[in-house]
C-alpha cells in the first residue's frame, strides 16, 4: 500500500514524533519505508534515525509505503497518527 500524508503538526517530525512512527511501525510484521515527497530516499520506517533524517518540517509531505501480510493495518495505524497531528497541535 502507499498513501501520502501532509505533516501538519506545527513542529514537525522531530524525535518524539519519530518515536511515535517507530513504535507503532514496530507492531506489525509489514516492512514499512517513508521517504518526504520529492526526495526519492526512502527510509526504514522502524528506524527512528532513519526518519530523523527525513527532515519534515510542518507543510511537508511524506510518502508512506507499506508490504507484507498486515500492511492495510500499518498504513491503517499510521494514518491516525498523520491524521491527529501525534497528538500535537
Amino acid at each position: 500500500m502507499e498513501q501520502e500524508f501532509i505533516v501538519s503538526n506545527r513542529l514537525g517530525i522531530h524525535a518524539r514524533v519519530a518515536a511515535q512512527i517507530v513504535k507503532v511501525a514496530n507492531q506489525f510484521e509489514s516492512q514499512i519505508w517513508i521517504s518526504k515527497s520529492g526526495n526519492n530516499h526512502k527510509v526504514n520506517g522502524k528506524s527512528i534515525l532513519d526518519i530523523m533524517t527525513l527532515v519534515c518540517p510542518h507543510g511537508s509531505t511524506v510518502h508512506v509505503h507499506t508490504e507484507g501480510p498486515d500492511a492495510v493495518q500499518a498504513m491503517a495505524a499510521l494514518a491516525a497518527l498523520f491524521q491527529t497531528k501525534f497528538g500535537e497541535v
